[in-house]
């Protein structure tokens, strides 16, 4: 079991135990280097040849020691992987992903129309009755080509309702398994039908985060979708409390209505002292407040380190993330639902996701596209608590190798991942998984 604060993976805990000794001390003078310790035996030792990092006018050498980046010279029989020139670029990360709703890789599936989000919950258990392919197996497809556009790793959401029971959690586990080697995920058990109005829910959540299944137990709109604001808000932070497990809050109400939700969450997370362990996902009610107003709630978020997510959907919807940054407020980048009975589009792709938060916040600049890029790797791996694969010595070597001249230019044509590198070991290459 792992919480938001701290890595999903046996890889990721010894990629974090070197990154918060500090990057410079993992390979200083009077420190043991990675390649000299032979104590436990032969080291992984992998070369990058002839990359540039974040689009360095110079190419260099990257080496990999057991997965992380050193600064030491590589051994001579080292394994070698000739980078061909390409920029390296930190793997990004989803921060909110709905792997169990997609129909990705199968047949098109035509949509009704529909009202709420009642209407659209309704048409997602219409959708899992007509597959012929489980959501393992579906899940399994949009993940792997997730990998393959370079996702080191994602907080997959997973229904978790009367209408599925822990069908979906199961399956997004079974698919995560399936993908160990290439991706890190963190599995929320998400009430779409509400908890209170769909009876037999809170069983549910409770079943899941006791039996060790999922990392954190999900909730939604308690006001005005699941009309239970203390309800709700008392099971779902209860469950986290006793369990050990985070809290990824969807918050769609804007104006007062959400402001009330946000304040509920703040009060909880303080009382309980989950400072760290406590996401708001989309939060629509943040991005109209007035400069002033912005500041007071973002103080309380980033005093109890309540992270957000955006899947940036509209200009007038994404998060002011530059604004909530300055207060230290952790905010990540998503993909949401993927060609599910929601909506016909989504891709799984980052980079992707990471131009439409240009496009939309009309960035122009080159500091203004490379922080796009920024909030979809290093924010994601902020929100999942994730050490920030910056190929900095000591840091994960987590990357993607494409052609292209700099990052802004990236964000902007989206070129092909000609390689995709997690854990210092090639995991996709032109397009496929390996």
């Amino acid at each position: 079991m792992t919480s938001p604060s701290s890595p999903v993976s046996h890889r990721g805990v010894l990629a974090g135990a070197a990154s918060a000794a500090g990057t410079d001390s993992a390979v200083s003078a009077g420190t043991p280097s990675a390649l000299a310790d032979t104590r436990n035996g032969p080291r992984d030792v992998v070369v990058f040849r002839d990359v540039r990092p974040l689009g360095a006018a110079d190419p260099v050498d990257l080496t990999v020691v057991d997965g992380r980046i050193t600064r030491d010279p590589a051994p001579g029989d080292a394994k070698v992987i000739d980078g061909g020139g390409r920029i390296a670029l930190p793997a990004p990360v989803d921060a909110h992903i709905h792997p169990d709703k997609t129909t990705w890789g199968g047949s098109w599936v035509s949509r009704e129309p529909a009202n709420g989000i009642a209407g659209l919950a309704a048409q997602d258990a219409e959708l899992f009755r007509g597959q012929r392919r489980p959501v393992a197996e579906r899940a399994y497809g949009l993940m792997a080509h997730a990998v393959t556009r370079g996702t080191r790793a994602m907080r997959a959401h997973a229904d978790i309702a009367p209408a599925y029971g822990l069908a979906c959690v199961e399956g997004i586990g079974e698919a995560s398994e399936r993908l160990k080697h290439a991706l890190d995920v963190q599995i929320v058990a998400f009430p779409q039908h509400g908890v209170v109005r769909a009876p037999g829910t809170a069983e549910l959540l409770k079943e899941a985060a006791r039996s060790g299944i999922v990392d954190m137990i999900g909730g939604i709109d308690p006001i005005s979708f699941d009309h239970a604001l203390d309800e709700q808000l008392d099971l779902v932070f209860d469950l986290a409390d006793r369990y050990g497990v985070g809290v990824d809050i969807h918050l769609h109400d804007r104006g007062e209505t959400g402001l009330t939700v946000l304040r509920a969450l703040i009060d909880r997370t303080r009382a309980l002292s989950l400072q760290g362990k406590v996401t708001v996902s989309h939060v629509f009610c943040l991005p109209g407040l007035s400069d002033t107003e912005l500041a007071e709630v973002a103080e309380d978020l980033g005093d109890l380190d309540i992270a957000l997510t955006t899947v940036a959907p509209s200009r007038s919807l994404v998060l002011p993330i530059a604004k909530l940054r300055e207060h230290g407020v952790r905010v990540g980048l998503g993909s949401d639902g993927v060609r599910d009975s929601w909506s016909p589009f989504g891709n799984a792709d980052m980079l992707h996701r990471a131009h439409l938060l240009g496009w939309i916040t009309g960035a122009r600049l080159d500091e203004e596209l490379a922080a796009c890029y920024e909030t979809g790797a290093h924010g994601g791996a902020d929100v999942m608590g994730l050490p920030r694969a910056d190929l900095s010595p000591g840091s994960p070597a987590d990357f993607v190798l494409l052609r292209a001249e700099c990052l802004p230019q990236v964000v902007v044509d989206m070129p092909a991942r000609d390689m995709v590198v997690h854990g210092g070991r090639v995991v996709a290459r032109d397009g496929e998984l390996i």
